[in-house]
């Protein structure tokens, strides 16, 4: 080869090379994009999931999460991934109507809680690990039916921030995402749940610091993890409401769109309102107000699934 065409064919490379990496940049500034616009339900599936291990055995724990983790990972990328890649493509108007049925299911997930709780009634706190392996397989199920519809919702905030670049960066970005989001949100579980065992390694240690800190970990987190237990609720309503308010008043006309043309109207008023804490409480009152929605549409949805067949058992 003549020393031309190599300078030529180094040329090329180096081009290529440069193209790659602008390539490969572009995906991980989408990626970074996409995710800081999906953090919100990032918060509540990282609230949601600790409630399916309560009264699990400690020695199960990490088992457990890693099962709703690897069936996450495969909800996103085997079934949410390839679908909605497809439908912006070929269907997109069909992509809310989705969003609203996972919306709708939330919804009932949190007010038949809400209810539940209401109702007096008490769940049968044996650990899953004393009723065998069906038991796990049920937490296990019941977290990765739930993680579906969240991570719908975070791959498609995702997939609206990165539909302006072509398809396969589309998916490249989006891969990365669900990578990410994975890992962070399960990487936290983990480090809940099994935050006080780490406590009882710190009450062990010699130093009487260590032993207090340690102390006071193990007694805060049954109320800590409590306490998510509600949030993960409260996030159900949130995000279910959420989604219902936003997508049924996406089209701008309509009765449909009046609660939500109401909700921004007021949250707009607040934010003019209140100065430097504008932004907070005006994020605050949408906020209330979707999980209100959440909470009613719910309602109905725990109305007709379980009051309904009760009166028909009755007057048979």
């Amino acid at each position: 080869m003549a020393i031309g065409g190599l300078i030529g064919l180094l040329d090329d490379i180096a081009a290529l090379a440069k193209l790659s990496a602008a390539s490969l940049d572009d995906v991980s500034a989408a990626a970074g994009r996409a995710t800081a616009k999906a953090a919100g339900v990032v918060v509540d599936d990282t609230a949601v999931t600790p409630q399916y291990l309560q009264g699990v055995a400690a020695e199960r724990e990490l088992a457990i999460v890693k099962k709703i983790a690897l069936g996450s990972i495969r909800n996103k990328l085997i079934f949410i991934l390839p679908v909605a890649l497809l439908l912006n493509h070929f269907l997109p108007a069909l992509l809310p109507i989705i969003l609203m049925v996972g919306g709708t299911y939330l919804a009932f997930e949190g007010a038949e809680k809400v209810w539940h709780k209401l109702s007096g009634k008490h769940d049968d706190e044996k650990p899953a690990v004393e009723k065998g392996p069906e038991a796990e397989k049920k937490i296990v199920s019941g977290a990765v039916r739930t993680d579906l519809i969240l991570s719908a919702e975070i791959m498609v905030i995702a997939l609206a921030t990165v539909s302006h670049q072509g398809f396969w960066s589309q998916l490249a970005s989006l891969v990365v995402v669900a990578f990410v989001i994975t890992v962070l949100v399960y990487g936290v579980v983990a480090m809940l749940v099994r935050m006080d065992d780490f406590g009882l390694k710190l009450a062990q240690r010699d130093s009487s610091g260590m032993q207090k800190l340690g102390r006071g970990l193990v007694t805060a987190m049954p109320k800590v993890l409590a306490t998510i237990a509600v949030v993960g609720t409260i996030a159900m309503l949130w995000v279910g409401g959420h989604i219902l308010m936003v997508n049924l008043g996406a089209d701008g006309t309509g009765w449909l769109n009046a609660p939500y043309e109401w909700v921004h109207h007021i949250e707009y008023e607040i934010r003019e309102a209140t100065g430097a804490l504008g932004g907070t409480l005006g994020w605050s009152f949408n906020t209330l107000c979707s999980a209100v929605i959440g909470f009613l549409v719910g309602s109905v949805v725990v109305g007709v699934l379980h009051l309904v067949p009760f009166k028909k058992a009755h007057s048979a």
